[in-house]
């Protein structure tokens, strides 16, 4: 049943864009955008007003800055008899962008037997293009949000001889240490994250257009490019970058909760705790078994390979009672789930009505629901049995409620079936009530999106996503990017940053 819901949701969505679509091409009016509800805005708790006789004192910006320079001004001519009073500082923030050239003179020596023994060149230097140049180029590309024709344009302006080929090479070649960090902060969250929260986006990749999902919580952010949304590409992101098939018994379990015939379940069953290394032994395995010859629904290739992914999800020590909290989109429907409350206040707000009475019925719905969040998220703060009994009772009298609008009360009903995923926060209060985080972290792909089209190469769009999650993480964890790619690089002068996996395991840790 939530599977079902969660197709009919996603073809509800579709269905919407490609009216969209279809009006723009005609040239007619787009269906009018409706504001937000504000339900999450309005049901914070407000600030305590400040103590009276407290004076708030702006902090300075300028305490924390580093001082590179000193220069100290003369007051020139003061009348006889004066006395000096020290001096009175003003602080000046100055920025200097200009080339810098190094020619490495490498000693090179010929031995007795004729061999050229040439001097290794400095580890930092990796190709014509320094560290310091590199870090400007990745902070520019990746948080800048700078195209590479601008970056080029910009880099010429400042004196410094590149290609834009070369400007290429620098963001996607030699980058397989980011790359291995951006995945070890993914796996370190899908171990020790007590909740994770995803969404997914639009993106093109060869001119074709794809998904690029999220997934994160407070500590952490990461992306992947899939070709289409699906929930077998959603458990391969999920298995962190590993690419086996495990046959144990959550893979078997996931099987029979998607009603895959008991025949075939028996058939993978014998013999137990079976790992295949990737694909193509998989799928051997199922052509073994005859699995692709079966014409039933579901279909039993694909429920197999979902079951063995998860499998694999499992084995690998990922999501061990881990939530998921999604937007109710049928790709995220796998392990221990939660909804998005503000998605589902949603559903109520954009309702389309024709009458008094079905506008009046949903207004007292959406003050129903506004109130009933404000309460969940006052429980989160502060949790107890009784107040969970309570809340599970309101739960019911509202969305089993009939207010004789009748599309409304089919859209009640179906929230009402999603209860336990709508009311997760009762068992587990550290759990957020909505994909907030997701939705923000994936403005700068939506961003990047915007302003480039898309990537051209299998290379560009895992460093795309590589170093977008590792700027969101290093914002996450109160670092700076720029301090990050030049620790990472090995300019001068620049402070050390932890290695993000074992940051981001360490916050997620329980206290």
């Amino acid at each position: 049943m939530i599977e079902l819901i969660g197709k009919v949701t996603e073809l509800e969505r579709t269905i919407a864009a490609q009216r969209d679509e279809i009006a723009r091409l005609k040239g007619l009016n787009e269906r009018p955008h409706i504001k937000p509800s504000g339900m999450e805005k309005a049901t914070e708790p407000r600030a305590h007003k400040r103590a009276a006789g407290r004076r708030w004192r702006k902090r300075a910006k300028s305490a924390e800055l580093t001082i590179h320079e000193e220069r100290i001004v003369t007051a020139g001519l003061v009348p006889s008899g004066s006395r000096f009073k020290g001096y009175e500082s003003f602080l000046v923030q100055d920025l200097v962008l200009r080339p810098h050239v190094v020619r490495i003179r490498r000693e090179r020596w010929i031995t007795p037997d004729g061999q050229t023994v040439m001097a290794a060149m400095p580890p930092e230097i990796i190709g014509h293009f320094g560290p310091g140049l590199r870090r400007f180029v990745l902070a520019q590309h990746h948080q800048g949000q700078v195209t590479v024709p601008r970056l080029v344009e910009q880099l010429r302006s400042l004196g410094v001889a590149i290609s834009k080929r070369q400007v290429v090479r620098l963001l996607n070649e030699g980058q397989d240490g980011f790359l291995a960090e951006a995945r070890n902060v993914l796996r370190a969250g899908l171990t020790s994250a007590a909740w994770i929260t995803v969404d997914d986006t639009g993106a093109r990749h060869k001119g074709v257009n794809g998904s690029c999902t999220q997934i994160g919580n407070d500590h952490f952010a990461w992306f992947g490019t899939t070709a289409a949304k699906s929930r077998l590409n959603f458990l391969e992101l999920l298995r962190a970058g590993h690419a086996d098939y495990v046959l144990n018994a959550e893979a078997l379990s996931y099987m029979r909760q998607r009603a895959l015939a008991g025949p075939v379940i028996d058939g993978l069953a014998s013999p137990a705790d079976q790992h295949f290394a990737d694909e193509v032994a998989w799928m051997s395995h199922l052509e073994r078994l005859g699995i692709p010859e079966l014409k039933v629904n579901p279909d039993p290739v694909r429920i197999a390979s979902e079951g063995a992914l998860w499998g694999a999800i499992q084995a690998h020590g990922f999501l061990p009672d881990t939530v998921i909290v999604s937007d109710d989109a049928g790709q995220f429907m796998v392990g221990r789930h939660a909804l998005c409350w503000v998605h589902a206040e949603r559903l109520v707000h954009k309702l389309d009505t024709f009458t008094d009475q079905q506008r009046t019925a949903q207004r007292r719905i959406r003050g129903l629901i506004w109130w009933f969040y404000r309460d969940l998220k006052a429980y989160g703060r502060e949790p107890s049995p009784r107040r969970r009994t309570e809340l599970r009772a309101r739960f019911d009298r509202i969305f089993q409620r009939r207010t004789g609008f009748v599309m409304l009360d089919r859209l009640l009903a179906r929230l009402h079936a999603n209860k336990a995923e709508l009311l997760m926060v009762l068992e587990r209060p550290e759990v957020p009530l909505h994909t907030n985080g997701s939705e923000n972290d994936l403005r700068c792909q939506v961003t990047k999106r915007k302003i480039s089209g898309g990537t051209r190469s299998d290379a560009g769009r895992a460093c795309r996503d590589a170093f977008l999650g590792l700027m969101k993480t290093c914002q996450k964890l109160g670092l700076s990017f720029w301090d990050y790619l030049g620790a990472r690089l090995g300019t001068a002068d620049t402070r050390t940053v932890g290695y993000l996996p074992d940051l981001v395991r360490a916050r997620c840790a329980p206290a």
